[in-house]
């Protein structure tokens, strides 16, 4: 049950009607707009030009922070984002780095322009500074924005913003990451927007301040520089522009930019059928001690060029597995960007005046103050982006045209390891914390006609990368032991999905225990699911070698290659858990890969041949998941077609199958595409592979499936862990197959309890699959 604290409501923000936010600001915050007129007048050259520039200035800012930082979540993960925006803060150009910050920064100058116009005022030469999650900004307390109001004749005309995620900020947690955290107060302090730069000068009582709450000070020192050098930057770069061509041809350039990305989301949108489309996920545990799973699910409802995201059914907040109303709103980001808007100029004001959100408070991806939220974008929010994104691909799916960007679902979290104790190598011994950057080699989801990117990265950070190596180990007393990627840990499908990784370091340079905080999700339920009977992406698994000696092993020339091969006791990790790292133990992680698509049965043996070559697959798994058979690394046509007609059959002997339509047919010369797997003549809906009719719109909207349950491991080698090690809820493989051909449908690592969306084919109905 839910609590709010009364009062709290103050520091909260939402969008709002830009015309009535000017409207209401005091009279000494004049602002300076154009009209409508001034807008449609430009010259579509000066208009190309100066919305270059802008783009041009974003990327100077970034350049700016990462140069000033010495932090490797900026310099190497790319964990910050940037944006320009008009004068009450909507969304003119943001960067490509962190992509779900883009649903927050808005939110915190909407809330300053409302709280903070009068006292202490908004003036030239000021910044503010905020982590305050229920505000905006970031999504969580480590999320620290700087933004900056720029000023033109007198008028207040725009805001530039810096924002990057912090090492540490405080609280009872390393990294401020605390497993056992019931509330905000056991984490990092949330502060709405002070001013930090008065006329242009930092102020050393407010930055004295924040940097004081922080394990590592020097580095949040530094970035706190950083940004905001990155906004003096940004500033003098947009005066410039201003100078060159005008106040007033610039800013309507700004809303036209806005314009324009609105515009051409609508025009993509009315071309795609009407409907609603449904997905639900789960987190795995929500604090230390917890062993319960946690359920967010939406309906994405599309009509005309407007969609509606509804998120009620969402399970109450819990534990530390929370985000607030930014988090939720830069989930659907995450997804909206790169799946519909991703030949579209992320003007995000624009893009985000066709979606509205329906949440209720208190659940786990719209948390109410002072729930804890430390966990909010890497958990809760990145799980919402995962099941819009899973809403927007069955819609696309339908389309020819738009269906290059459907996508399973890509690395489902963030595995989050933080490292913290006292580096010894030096003259003095220093303090020193690690957050580990390595799972940023996420596995993409695979598409309709392409595989999913291996170690691809991050789907919420297209500019991101994984960590160097020898940096790591120069600025931290850790040895990594191996970084490499994982065979089988993309989900098996007609379309594999992109393979994960796995690091094992050790302590090297360091004669004391070094603190580890554990944070992750995905180890009992997938949250990397495939689409289309593709199945789900390896599940999680972090673990310490206990025992071991791993610096006696090198001495003697052996390098290890395994968990096993360190001796001791093999320790797994909870998905939140605080512990230890001994001096000669090992820290594993391997994280999550993407989702499959279609059926794994359908995949060409010569890429599968090809995978157990580059061992992105193994030779068991290509007998038992794809029905592949080879001999010396060659396919063997006719055992490969036998074995497959076996995996068939024990799929129809294994299953529940619905009562048979007798042998009713559809015409598939005649049929439209619904997916991979479905078609609709008529009222008809069949197998798209062997014409078997599954349902009859006039009399039902049901699939007639068959059904398999199991345990979670029939779905493949993937399947790492073993549920009830973290959860006692049961947790099966469900697989729903045609009962003509015995292809998937749908395949996926779920709770007994979870109820399938995609057996219900009236979400093609309300589509225009009857039409």
């Amino acid at each position: 049950m839910s609590m709010q604290i009364p009062g709290s409501e103050y520091f909260s923000s939402r969008p709002v009607d830009p015309a009535v936010l000017a409207s209401a600001l005091p009279a000494s915050l004049p602002v300076h707009t154009v009209t409508q007129e001034q807008i449609d007048n430009l010259d579509p050259l000066t208009y190309e030009v100066i919305r270059h520039r802008l783009w041009s200035v974003t990327e100077e800012m970034g350049e700016a922070l990462k140069r000033m930082s010495g932090s490797p979540i900026v310099t190497d993960a790319n964990d910050f984002d940037f944006a320009i925006c008009d004068e009450v803060g909507q969304e003119v150009q943001v960067g490509l780095y962190n992509t779900m910050l883009v649903g927050a920064v808005d939110l915190a100058i909407y809330w300053t322009l409302q709280h903070r116009a009068d006292n202490p005022g908004i003036r030239e030469g000021d910044m503010f500074l905020c982590n305050d999650p229920w505000v905006g900004g970031g999504l969580h307390q480590s999320d620290v924005i700087v933004f900056q109001p720029v000023f033109h004749d007198g008028k207040l005309f725009a805001w530039t913003s810096a924002i990057c995620h912090e090492p540490d900020l405080g609280g009872v947690g390393l990294g401020s990451f605390s497993p056992a955290a019931q509330d905000v107060f056991a984490e990092a302090l949330p502060t709405p927007p002070i001013k930090v730069v008065r006329d242009f000068e930092l102020q050393n009582d407010v930055a004295d301040a924040w940097v004081r709450r922080s394990r590592v000070p020097m580095l949040v020192n530094l970035d706190l520089r950083a940004k905001i050098g990155s906004n003096s930057v940004g500033r003098k770069r947009l005066v410039d522009v201003i100078e060159q061509y005008g106040a007033d041809t610039v800013k309507a350039v700004m809303k036209r930019m806005m314009a324009d990305a609105e515009s051409r989301l609508r025009r993509k949108l009315t071309a795609l059928p009407d409907g609603t489309w449904r997905a639900t996920g789960y987190q795995d545990q929500s604090h230390e001690g917890d062993r319960g799973v946690h359920k967010i699910t939406v309906a994405m409802t599309k009509t005309q060029d407007h969609l509606t995201f509804d998120f009620h059914g969402t399970d109450p907040q819990s534990g530390v597995i929370n985000c607030t109303f930014a988090g939720m709103r830069g989930g659907v980001m995450l997804a909206l960007l790169p799946i519909l808007a991703h030949d579209i100029p992320w003007s995000a004001g624009g893009l985000m005046r066709c979606f509205d959100l329906v949440a209720e408070e208190g659940t786990i991806n719209n948390a109410t103050f002072p729930a804890a939220v430390s966990r909010g974008p890497i958990g809760p929010a990145w799980l919402t982006g995962t099941l819009v994104a899973e809403c927007l691909s069955q819609l696309l799916d339908q389309s020819v045209d738009l269906g290059k960007s459907v996508q399973a679902a890509c690395c489902g979290t963030w595995d989050t390891a933080v490292v913290a104790g006292l580096d010894e190598r030096g003259e003095f011994p220093m303090p020193f914390l690690n957050v580990m950057m390595e799972p940023m080699a996420g596995g993409f989801g695979a598409r309709p006609q392409a595989d999913g990117m291996d170690t691809g990265g991050l789907f919420c950070i297209p500019m991101g990368r994984i960590p160097d190596v020898e940096m790591t180990e120069f600025l931290y007393p850790l040895l990594t032991l191996w970084r490499r990627e994982e065979p089988d840990s993309g989900g098996p499908g007609r379309q594999r999905g992109g393979v994960s990784a796995s690091v094992a370091v050790t302590l090297y340079g360091s004669n004391n225990p070094a603190g580890l905080v554990l944070a992750s999700a995905g180890k009992a339920v997938s949250q990397n699911n495939g689409l289309a009977g593709g199945y789900p992406g390896n599940t999680g698994l972090d673990a310490v070698a206990r025992g071991a000696d791993v610096h006696a092993l090198l001495k003697q020339g052996k390098v290890p290659q395994s968990l096993e091969d360190f001796g001791g006791g093999v320790e797994l990790g909870n998905c939140y858990a605080q512990s230890y790292l001994a001096p000669g133990e090992v820290l594993y992680m391997s994280w999550q890969g993407g989702g499959g698509y279609g059926d794994p049965l359908h995949r060409d043996p010569a890429a599968v041949a090809d995978d157990v070559r580059e061992q992105k697959v193994s030779p068991a798994a290509a007998l038992q998941v794809y029905g592949v058979v080879l001999y010396d690394g060659v396919v063997d046509g006719e055992e490969t077609a036998v074995l497959r007609d076996r995996l068939r059959d024990e799929r129809r002997r294994r299953s529940v199958a619905p009562e048979t339509n007798g042998a009713a047919r559809i015409a598939l010369e005649s049929a439209r595409r619904l997916d991979d797997n479905l078609v609709v003549a008529g009222n008809k809906v069949g197998c798209a592979h062997c014409g078997h009719q599954l349902a009859d719109l006039a009399t039902g909207t049901q699939l007639a499936l068959a059904v398999f349950e199991g345990p979670s491991t029939e779905a493949g080698p993937q399947i790492t862990s073993d549920p009830a090690t973290y959860v006692d809820d049961e947790i099966v493989f469900r697989q729903l197959c045609c009962p003509g051909c015995w292809t998937a449908v749908y395949s996926a690592v779920v709770p007994k309890e979870h109820a399938d969306h995609v057996s219900d084919v009236g979400r093609f109905a309300l589509a225009g699959g009857s039409q």
